[in-house]
Formats: C-alpha cells, structure tokens, sequence
C-alpha cells in the first residue's frame, strides 16, 4: 500500500476543483470540518492526521469516479469539501514529521 501523503501529492485534478479548495484551507477547523466530511463514527478512527488523510484520499476516489463517470449524485460542493479536508490533513501530517526530531 502506498503511503497516503505520497499518494495525496501525487493527485492530479482540474484546477478549478484544486483552487476552490485552496482557497477554502484557511477556513479549515479539524474538530467541526473532518466529522463533517467523515461522518462521526470514521472521525473517531481517524484522530490521527495519517489514517484522516488515507479516509479523505478513499472518499476523494470515490467522488473523483462520480466526476469522471458524470453521475448524477456527483456533488461539485461535496468534493471540494472533501479536498479541503486532504490538503489540511496532508498540512498537517507534514508539520508533525517536521516537528519529529530525526533518529
């Protein structure tokens, strides 16, 4: 399995989608936002940055097939909520490995 902050960087979507949804980082509160985005149950699971950014990448696919495949229950809204989530999860993962003091 390939390691969610590796797989995060390396998503390629359209940019409208990518700059709706930096633009919405900075509003980002993890306590209101992630059980949100999560749902409740999987928000408890996923305290940890690493194992909420591998849930968001899931939940990201899953919306990015809908985009793709041009569903009608494909909400525009739902996966810029979604991405806002993976970019300050994949912030956050980075500043705590920074923080980590190398061995």
């Amino acid at each position: 399995m390939q390691d969610p902050l590796l797989r995060f960087q390396t998503l390629r979507r359209p940019r409208l989608l990518l700059e709706a949804a930096r633009a919405g980082v900075c509003h980002y509160i993890r306590e209101t936002h992630l059980s949100r985005v999560l749902g409740s149950t999987k928000q408890r699971e996923a305290a940890r940055p690493l194992l909420a950014l591998e849930a968001l990448l899931e939940l990201e696919h899953s919306l990015d097939a809908a985009r793709r495949q041009n569903e009608a229950s494909y909400s525009y809204f739902r996966h810029v909520e979604v991405l806002i989530a993976a970019i300050a999860e994949a912030d956050l993962l980075r500043t705590s490995h920074a923080a980590t003091p190398a061995e």
